[in-house]
């Protein structure tokens, strides 16, 4: 096989242009990447054009891509899916796959295809979910929760159904002795995967972590290879190698590698993948799609449609109503859980490839994911604005509560105090880890840099991070390393007025807050406490007043909960204000703290 270059950059250019749209509209890249291979495809224009080798590369493109996807699910989230979340996934599997098997047998279809398509319905993902769920502030309601565990619980249920069907696919016939051997060959597949997961791979990440431990590119590798291995066992197995590779994400956790290297192995493994090979896939599966659809099968493209879209919401909403949460919240889910992807288009591209369904039941399929999906922003954020106007959006449960401290001087110490759930301190300083300790609090003595002391610390299980130390360079990379190697969802920190514009930059692109406004001296705050010359007075927003640097504000205490004070916080008139006053004048001599 020959690689032809031309059609390769072609391909790849055309890609980033329509994902780069597409994201910029709202949408996943997935989107864009599929329009443009039927527009500038065979199906249209012409200007792009099968070849073996864009082929070869796609197939590895998914590989690789169901491998990140893999490594991104966390098996201890589908093991504490919360009912709402395991009650929408059921519900918005089970009745568009029923509907849709249905619709495609009314109209004179396989059976085969019927559950092809009942697959391709069913599927939830939540591609759309990270930029439509911040832009509406949404990532601590439950709704949030919800969907994430629902599209978890669909996404691993729809590979397992699908891998189910190509077994049977593969006997051709309905035949007792073949379909138990394929569920033979299938169990002997899971069983080397749980040993592997259990034994092999731990077993090498001990041996990694001992002699290579901080070795990017072995660790790199080592997954890939991992990966390549779990698709041939499938493979072998009667299975296909996207769910090896899938399952083989699924294995390596959070604790298998060091956490430094194995965040640098995602990152590259994500711009490899989805960033690079998976999108010459989506590309040249709109090549496949055929126009004549709207000709030959318009009534069965549109009963998938609106079997697709209804069928969604109404089955994640009637299912919802065991969970107590009102059927406004479960139409809502509904709305969310309507996004298809990546999975779905990949199973019916296998499913093309195979014979197994037909060039326009194909093509229904992608005009079915690309409108379901476009409904998505807008129907989320009415049914999220209708929630609102009634009072029933939710903040949610996360599996993450409390916070870690770093700093545990004076105002440190205070602001700890003040911050609700499971606080852990963390300070390099034994006199202070000491008098820490004695007022109660939960005491880490070591280096907020090193990233055993910050798993140590909790950093794997916290929902934020909080930084008052006196110094710049060690807040900012604390948060910084919280946020890329732990996924620490709250940063916030303090940059006194010595900070140099390069770290103010840094906190800008981590998204974190900046305690106490600009240039806090928390020094001299730490030596007022200590000298007794500060107190801690609770008052209301419009008793402060913060231009004499006689204050210090804290936290806002807003519609009960305490809320640590940034830069940027509007106080509002029913707030109340927690805040440090001085008491007295003197200089100001460091003393240990």
């Amino acid at each position: 096989m020959e690689l032809h270059l031309l059609p390769l950059l072609s391909v790849l250019a055309a890609a980033w242009v329509a994902g780069a749209v597409a994201t910029r509209l709202g949408y996943p890249a997935i989107l864009g990447e599929l329009l443009i291979g039927i527009v500038a495809g065979p199906a249209a224009l012409g200007l792009l054009q099968p070849d073996e080798s864009l082929t070869v590369l796609a197939e590895l493109g998914v590989l690789l891509m169901m491998l990140y996807i893999g490594l991104e699910i966390d098996l201890s989230d589908l093991r504490r899916a919360s009912t709402p979340g395991l009650l929408a996934a059921a519900g918005g599997f089970i009745v568009p796959f029923v509907l849709g098997y249905l619709a495609v047998i009314a109209f004179g279809g396989e059976p085969i295809a019927g559950l092809f398509v009942g697959i391709a319905v069913g599927v939830t993902s939540l591609a759309t979910k990270s930029r439509i769920l911040v832009d509406l502030d949404l990532l601590d309601t439950r709704i949030a929760h919800v969907l994430m565990a629902g599209a978890l619980l669909s996404d691993t249920a729809t590979l397992l159904i699908f891998a189910g069907i190509l077994g049977y696919v593969e006997l051709g016939t309905v035949d007792a002795g073949g379909i138990g051997l394929v569920a033979v060959e299938a169990a002997i597949f899971f069983a080397f995967a749980a040993v592997a997961g259990w034994k092999v791979i731990p077993w090498m990440g001990t041996v990694i972590r001992r002699y290579a431990a901080d070795a990017k590119s072995l660790h790199f590798l080592v997954v890939v290879a991992i990966g390549l291995v779990f698709a041939e066992a499938a493979e072998l197995a009667g299975l296909h190698a996207i769910l090896g590779a899938f399952i083989a994400g699924l294995v390596i956790t959070d604790t298998t590698f060091s956490q430094r290297p194995m965040r640098h192995t995602e990152t590259v493994l994500q711009d490899i993948s989805i960033r690079l090979l998976a999108p010459i896939f989506f590309v040249t599966a709109g090549f496949e799609v055929s126009f004549d659809v709207f000709r030959t099968d318009l009534a069965l493209l549109l009963t998938v449609m609106v079997v697709a879209f209804a069928g969604k919401i109404l089955g994640t909403a009637l299912f919802y109503l065991p969970s107590g949460r009102g059927w406004r919240e479960g139409i809502t889910v509904g709305a969310g859980m309507n996004g298809r992807g990546a999975v779905e288009i990949v199973v019916a591209g296998i499913g093309l490839e195979a014979g197994i369904i037909t060039t326009e039941i194909f093509s229904i399929l992608v005009f079915m994911a690309i409108t379901t999906t476009a409904t998505v922003p807008l129907f989320l954020t009415w049914g999220v604005e209708w929630l609102r106007r009634n009072g029933e959006l939710e903040k949610g449960s996360s599996r993450r509560r409390g916070a870690i401290v770093i700093g545990a001087g004076p105002t440190g110490r205070l602001v700890a105090g003040l911050l609700p759930g499971p606080v852990t301190l963390l300070d390099g300083n034994q006199y202070r880890c000491r008098r820490a300790k004695r007022q109660g609090f939960r005491v880490i003595n070591g280096d907020a840099l090193d990233e055993e002391v910050l798993r140590l610390a909790g950093a794997a299980d916290v929902r934020e991070l909080v930084a008052v130390t006196p110094n710049a360079e060690v807040n900012v990379l604390a948060a910084q390393l919280a946020r890329d190697l732990f996924g620490m969802p709250e940063t916030k920190v303090l940059l006194p007025s010595s900070a140099s514009p390069a770290m103010a930059r840094i906190v800008k692109n981590l998204d974190a807050g900046r305690l106490f406004g600009n240039g806090t001296d928390i020094e001299a705050w730490d030596q007022h406490l200590v000298d007794e010359r500060a107190t801690t007075v609770t008052v209301s927003a419009s008793d402060v007043n913060r231009r004499d640097g006689s204050t210090l504000v804290l936290a806002v205490v807003r519609e009960g909960e305490t809320i640590l004070f940034v830069e940027g916080m509007e106080l509002q008139e029913a707030d109340e204000v927690v805040m440090l006053n001085k008491t007295g004048g003197g200089e100001v001599l460091p003393v240990p703290m």
